[in-house]
């Protein structure tokens, strides 16, 4: 199983905070299947790839921090697929989402770990 993570921090409303996240999984081709106050689950449009590529994205929303006024955002990017090539599909849907969160202009990344 392929699997990454990245985290980010926000110092926004939480209703603009899930109207951008909303919003950039729909630009990588991510359907929201779930959503509650601090968790959402999206998963990718069946139909450009094999079943075991299809990409899922859990996003994990932390309580803001009041001192520094910022919300984290904790992202795991996972799929079926051996990760038997460095370059695979999880891969590139997670270097897609990364750059199309950091393109937004509102995080500011905290860390990415690959594995």
């Amino acid at each position: 199983m392929a699997r990454y993570t990245c985290s980010f921090c926000i110092s926004s409303p939480r209703d603009q905070i899930l109207k951008l996240l909303h919003d950039t999984l729909e630009g990588c081709r991510l359907d929201v299947i779930y959503k509650s106050g601090d968790y959402i689950v999206a998963k990718e449009t069946p139909g450009n790839v094999t079943f075991s590529q299809l990409v899922t994205v859990e996003i994990l929303i932390d309580t803001p921090d009041r001192a520094a006024d910022r919300t984290g955002l904790h992202f795991i990017i996972k799929n079926e697929e051996l990760p038997l090539r460095q370059d695979n599909h999880c891969r590139q849907m997670s270097d897609l989402l990364s750059g199309s969160l950091n393109a937004s202009g509102l995080l500011e990344p905290l860390s990415q770990v690959t594995g």
